[in-house]
């Protein structure tokens, strides 16, 4: 019994060899293409959740309907559904506008509809979290940097940001980590990341548990990698601060 469990092991493994005999360049390519496009994203999303943030919180009426209305659609939608709405409709958009001869059709790349995709929905998000943090602020840092001389550039540097980045961190963490499992959504799109990978290799090989197993041990070390390092950032930003 030991013997058959310990083959079944062995062959189990030996899928994963690099080369043509094994899965192992397909699952490492895929995943190496999952973190890019994760990391691609956060500073796209980032941007656009900034300027949601900003617009929600203007003076200005029209920025302000504009920024609500991004955040209910964009909250409200599935991910799933903004993602091929994203990549058909562009696609769409593309033939419209710049379409060649007839019978021609452009193609928009996988790799942008995805990050734009989930870009815009970490965008909603991360304007609650962003806005959240700055009517968290008490209103004295800004009398207290006028109080000093500074002026408005230096007082949103070197006061304000350093406490938004504190309050908004935990928060933007959380958002990290579940736009690091919503990359799998790509897969739809005919995109190579790990979860398209993962499937092809069980569908060549009829062997679902292994192949699933291999996919969530490579999500969780991404993980667990991701959150040893907000754990160092949250440190970072809460240095000087007194605890109670």
């Amino acid at each position: 019994m030991r013997a058959e469990t310990r083959g079944v092991v062995e062959s189990w493994f030996s899928l994963l060899q690099f080369g043509p005999d094994g899965w192992g360049d397909e699952i490492a390519a895929g995943a190496w293409l999952t973190l890019r496009l994760a990391l691609t994203t956060l500073p796209f999303g980032l941007a656009v959740g900034i300027l949601v943030a900003l617009a929600r919180n203007s003076g200005n009426g029209v920025l302000r309907f504009l920024g609500n209305a991004f955040l209910t659609v964009f909250r409200g939608l599935p991910e799933l559904l903004t993602l091929v709405i994203i990549y058909y409709g562009g696609q769409a958009l593309l033939n419209t506008m710049f379409g060649g001869a007839p019978g021609e059709q452009l193609e928009l790349n996988s790799f942008v509809a995805g990050f734009v995709a989930l870009g815009l929905v970490f965008a909603a998000y991360a304007s609650e979290v962003l806005l959240g943090a700055w009517r968290a602020l008490p209103r004295g840092l800004f009398d207290a940097a006028a109080a000093l001389g500074l002026h408005r550039t230096p007082t949103l540097l070197r006061v304000i940001l350093p406490q938004l980045v504190r309050l908004a961190l935990p928060g933007l963490a959380n958002l990290w980590l579940v736009l690091l499992k919503d990359t799998s959504l790509v897969s739809i799109i005919a995109l190579n990341d790990l979860m398209r990978e993962t499937n092809v290799a069980v569908g060549a090989t009829k062997q679902p548990f292994f192949f699933y197993l291999v996919a969530m041990a490579i999500y969780l070390t991404m993980s667990m990698i991701s959150s040893a390092g907000i754990l160092g950032l949250e440190r970072w930003s809460e240095r000087g601060v007194q605890r109670r």
